[in-house]
């Protein structure tokens, strides 16, 4: 029996990124929080954790040695902070006999070719797809099929990292060895490659935590991107209404993809496009979104996926009580934009006037310069290689928009940027 004076704990695997959302929230509800890593040694290509928010840190070890360190805090709950720490964090919950998803589907919610095949055994819509090591066999899968474009990426990623839309065979062979024999931002190898049938519609994101297979809908966004040769590059979201169309509909879609998937507890983040015959997923991750920004989501939605999880775990009763069966609300105008560039060259240094008139417009909840000095700008592909994130909500729709297109004027000239030979950059 647990003593009193000690507060229980939650155990976070792989909390990089917005998993470093979870220690406070849990914090709120008096949990104590243990990390846990599922690598050797962390992974630098991400935002790391503050271990310093945390009772203890578990390094890598065998699932059974971990589980057999963490059985002395006798945890409440196992959950991932990051997408990598999805597998581990579903065998840990299962050897300490904790509440979870379980390791039958564990694959299909990391592997993308996975996901969607089960789906598809499900009866849920989906993509059409095939995944290989080979270039030319998705070239010929492409060309057998003769409907372009075609949608090629790696098997395990996120934010678009070598995602392309191509639209002709040339663009799938040069898209796939672009992939095959690289390391994705999880220090994964590229063995193989997937090609999917493009969904054509209107993309949405769209956050969900469970409990015991009962939800609430954390909220969801419209995406706005731009189509580049063959990347689509995130421009800004803007919040959908729960009662306007599509809303209604992309939820029922996603019970059924939640179900389907073995997703009966915790945080998830999807992408879904709503095709001429329904919405139809992309992806989904059993974690927090990559967006989550708490006291933004309060302002706009009512409510935070970061907290709502920790609530979920730690006071299951409660979640259910005040958030199971029910929505989000839109409370304002709000919009996460994300900036891309055509410049190419070493940060030299930011220019905090520039920074400062940005943080003045009225919208402006939080900028966020994606780049250090001395780090290395390049064109943008993919969310990875945006150069700043904004989060900006205004009970003005019209206020909005004029911050957003200032926004657009000033993004290059936040940095000062110096070439290979030191000089500055044009």
């Amino acid at each position: 029996m647990r003593s009193a004076e000690v507060p229980p704990v939650a155990v976070l695997v792989d909390a990089y990124t917005t998993g470093n959302h979870l220690p406070p929230a849990f914090a709120k509800l008096g949990v104590d929080v243990v990390h846990v890593q599922s690598t050797p040694e962390l992974m630098t290509s991400m935002r790391l954790p503050d271990l310093t928010a945390y009772r203890a840190t578990i390094p890598y070890g065998t699932p059974a040695e971990t589980a057999a360190r963490l059985a002395e805090f006798s945890p409440v709950c196992v959950v991932a902070g990051q997408e990598p720490g999805v597998p581990l964090a579903d065998e840990l919950s299962e050897l300490l006999g904790l509440p979870g998803n379980g390791t039958a589907l564990s694959s299909a919610r990391r592997d993308k070719y996975e996901m969607i095949e089960t789906l598809r055994r499900a009866g849920v819509r989906c993509a059409d797809q095939f995944k290989s090591d080979s270039a030319e066999a998705l070239v010929a899968w492409a060309e057998q099929r003769g409907q372009y474009p075609v949608v090629v990426k790696p098997l395990s990623s996120a934010a678009t990292e070598g995602v392309a839309i191509c639209g002709s065979a040339e663009e799938v062979r040069k898209a796939a060895e672009a992939v095959l024999g690289t390391v994705n931002i999880f220090h994964e190898r590229n063995d193989e490659v997937l090609i999917q049938s493009f969904l054509q519609g209107e993309e949405y994101m769209i956050d969900v935590v469970s409990y015991a297979g009962q939800r609430h809908i954390c909220g969801v966004w419209q995406y706005h991107k731009r189509r580049d040769g063959t990347h689509q590059l995130y421009d800004r979201d803007s919040i959908t209404p729960p009662d306007t169309s599509p809303a209604p509909e992309i939820i029922a879609y996603m019970h059924q993809v939640l179900d389907a998937l073995g997703i009966q507890y915790g945080p998830t983040h999807a992408e879904v496009i709503v095709t001429p015959q329904g919405p139809a997923l992309v992806e989904v991750g059993a974690r927090l979104s990559g967006g989550t920004l708490p006291d933004f989501h309060d302002i706009c939605l009512g409510g935070n996926q970061a907290d709502i999880t920790a609530l979920a775990y730690a006071r299951p009763q409660e979640f259910l009580d005040r958030y199971a069966g029910r929505t989000y609300r839109k409370l304002t105008h709000a919009s996460m934009v994300f900036t891309a560039t055509e410049l190419d060259g070493v940060v030299e240094s930011l220019d905090q006037d520039v920074i400062a008139e940005i943080e003045s417009l009225p919208s402006v909840h939080k900028l966020v310069p994606k780049l250090a000095p001395g780090s290395r700008m390049r064109p943008t592909v993919d969310l990875y290689t945006a150069t700043l994130a904004a989060h900006l909500c205004h009970a003005s729709a019209e206020v909005l928009e004029q911050d957003y297109a200032r926004i657009r004027q000033l993004k290059d000239r936040v940095y000062r940027l110096r070439d290979d030979s030191g000089r500055a950059a044009a």
